[in-house]
């Protein structure tokens, strides 16, 4: 059913966008509302649309940053640069108040908060409108939303509390020395608590939708484009770009926004046909990190799920494996440089990369353990070695005995999420779960996926090691027993 609302807010803002000197858009596209597949607003092709075609221009006057927005020029002192700024934003992790000008992110929340407050004094008030107010990002979830996310590790990657401590101490106490430029005249200043919430729905307006402005010729890690200010070196600065941010996104993709010196241009990649919807590129990410971010999962993310396994859960396991005494592992444990251990371990699969088209060409596989934990592992079992030179007498008693500690490890992993790889592909398939669950339970079947690829490529590896020692009648937990 139609929303008038919707339909209107949307054709306002297609016509202050083709106002704009320098602007176009490509006749054979619409934006559609797309909201019953939950993906809000998108642009669709309402014509058969050939290889390389400038979809549409956005001129860079168009876009919110801190040289189009007057929020710079009204309060300089605020935006000043020193020299002396953290350009990678490292001081601002902890929330913690730093002297000297604002970095990217932090700029562009106070900007987007000005021109908010402005309403139809500001010039992008069209653009604000089709916006969204709410998020499904997992920063808005309850606790009980999250509680469907089970042992994921995504959900100790949210950062509300971090968040709410830089928007007190960045964020608000700037609007309020500056309220006289804030609030329009006659309009009424928001409380604290209103003006956290504007902060958070300013910062994921942000994180869903800005854009790194680049130029083509400036070199950018594929991994990071157009991401949260919060992963970035904050070098470059960051500018909300309308149309092209209405564009919805997946790992295969049909177009490419291209950064030129006065303008975005969005252009095809292979030919479109008529009815499909014109998709961006967001990265290699997986669903959980992309409901992180942006809101949403899909299918073709799920070749870049990643999962995480604790070096404290995979060192318990390996001391239950070899049993040694107290006395033998403090030496060895004391014998690792706490500086050079890592707290835990991603696992991926080589995934490959979507090809000049857009397409993705290749399957994706597990097919290594990381080189880093193997490493840690061996480490740790040398230092074992030099104390209990039975425990560990060669090389291939080893790694049979890092394999085998990490297969136990993985398995114990997996089964910290409450429900099996099984029964979640039951629930996923039979279509009764919906909304934010239905996205926690793909997320959360992903990572059990992989730990189950992983379980099973680690048993193949034990397997050829013990084939190697002849040792497979006799597991070496079982020898360690008797002797």
């Amino acid at each position: 059913m139609s929303d008038p609302t919707f339909d209107s807010n949307t054709a306002s803002f297609l016509e202050w966008f083709r106002n704009w000197p320098g602007a176009t858009f490509h006749p054979d596209i619409k934006i559609e509302d797309l909201r019953k597949t939950g993906a809000g607003r998108g642009i669709v092709a309402t014509a058969d649309i050939p290889e390389d075609t400038v979809l549409f221009n956005i001129p860079r006057t168009s876009i919110i940053n801190t040289q189009t927005s007057d929020l710079p020029k009204r309060i300089p002192q605020v935006f000043e640069t020193t020299g002396l700024e953290d350009a990678d934003n490292e001081a601002d992790e902890d929330g913690s108040e730093t002297s000297g000008p604002p970095d990217n992110w932090v700029s562009l929340i106070l900007i987007m908060i000005y021109e908010y407050l402005q309403g139809d004094r500001s010039r992008w008030k069209p653009y604000f409108d089709v916006l969204p107010a709410t998020f499904e990002t997992l920063m808005y979830w309850s606790e009980q939303d999250l509680r469907e996310l089970q042992a994921s590790a995504i959900v100790g990657k949210i950062g509300k509390d971090e968040a709410d401590e830089m928007f007190r101490t960045r964020v608000l106490p700037v609007i309020e020395e500056h309220a006289d430029v804030f609030y329009p005249e006659g309009t009424r200043k928001l409380s604290e608590e209103e003006l956290l919430s504007l902060s958070h729905q300013m910062g994921s307006t942000i994180m869903s939708y800005a854009f790194d402005l680049e130029n083509d010729d400036e070199e950018g890690d594929p991994e990071n484009d157009d991401e949260w200010v919060e992963d970035k070196e904050g070098t470059l600065m960051m500018g909300m770009v309308p149309m092209a941010d209405i564009l919805n996104a997946d790992a295969e993709f049909n177009a490419h926004v291209n950064h030129g010196e006065d303008s975005l241009s969005v252009t095809t990649l292979r030919p479109i046909p008529a009815g499909k919807e014109i998709l961006n590129y967001y990265g290699p990410l997986g669903n959980g990190e992309l409901l992180r971010r942006y809101g949403y999962v899909t299918s073709r993310h799920a070749r870049y799920d990643v999962t995480e396994i604790s070096w404290d859960l995979i060192l318990s396991v390996l001391k239950d494996t070899i049993k040694v005494d107290e006395a033998t592992w403090g030496k060895a444990v004391n014998e690792l440089d706490l500086e050079e251990i890592e707290d835990a371990f991603v696992i991926e699969r080589d995934s490959g990369e979507p090809d000049s088209s857009g397409q993705l060409r290749e399957e994706a596989h597990l097919e290594v353990i990381p080189a880093d934990l193997m490493g840690q592992l061996h480490t740790i079992l040398k230092a074992i070695s030099k104390f209990s030179p039975t425990t560990v007498p060669d090389k291939d008693t080893r790694d049979e005995i890092a394999l085998a500690a990490l297969h136990r490890a993985l398995e114990l992993r997996l089964a910290q999420y409450s429900t099996s790889q099984a029964f979640d592909f039951d629930l996923l398939s039979s279509e009764k779960v919906f909304g934010r669950q239905k996205m926690a339970l793909a997320v959360r079947w992903g990572e059990k996926a992989l730990l189950q690829e992983a379980i099973d490529l680690v048993q193949e590896k034990l397997s050829k090691v013990k084939s190697r020692t002849n040792h497979e009648s006799e597991p070496y937990t079982k020898r360690q027993r008797t002797r």
